[in-house]
């Protein structure tokens, strides 16, 4: 059974229309930065599932789109939590899509790029296509209306099952990102490779 919805001042379709904005402000802010719009071959794939090939992150789905529902479930979480509540779920959505679409805009530039490529496996990594980033802004948005409709356990082990899937298909997943993101470990970084 779904939670009752909460009564706020403004209808949730202007929190999803603002959302929208905030994606295609993104979006544009990639594109000027220089973002390729699609995949340099000139191809969309629904699903990339080959984390060493220049096709990662170029397109619609991939391994790290987990990583992004994971963000949303954490999101909403966090908002819930810091805000007691008294701010409208929509607005916890809008807040959400802002940082995560802040998180794309900086996971694309030169700095973090480099980073990634230095201290991560990402060795061929030179950063998303802006349909990747946009994918990845909404991957979050569903992780948070997941977190908004589904018991809390059930977030939980969602958050468990994806981490440890990710992780067992691909020797990465969001938690070890961080770790080497932040504060890169030889032995991890020789595991990840194989």
């Amino acid at each position: 059974m779904l939670p009752p919805v909460e009564k706020s001042a403004r209808p949730l379709w202007h929190y999803l229309l603002a959302a929208a904005g905030v994606v295609a402000l993104a979006a544009i802010v990639l594109l000027v930065m220089g973002r390729e719009p699609i995949s340099k071959s000139g191809e969309v794939w629904l699903w990339n599932g080959k984390v060493k090939s220049p096709e990662n992150s170029q397109h619609i789905f991939d391994w790290y789109s987990f990583s992004h529902v994971i963000h949303g479930i954490a999101f909403y979480a966090f908002f819930r939590l810091v805000t007691r509540k008294r701010w409208p779920v929509g607005l916890c959505l809008v807040a959400a899509v802002a940082l995560e679409a802040a998180w794309e805009i900086f996971e694309n530039t030169p700095f973090t790029i480099e980073r990634y490529r230095t201290a991560t496996i990402a060795l061929d990594y030179y950063g998303d296509s802006v349909l990747n980033s946009v994918s990845d802004i909404l991957c979050c948005a569903g992780g948070f209306f997941l977190a908004r409709y589904l018991p809390v356990w059930t977030s939980i082990t969602l958050v468990i099952v994806m981490e440890l899937g990710v992780a067992w298909m691909i020797r990465d997943n969001l938690t070890l990102n961080i770790l080497m993101f932040l504060y890169p470990i030889e032995a991890i970084k020789t595991w990840q490779g194989g």
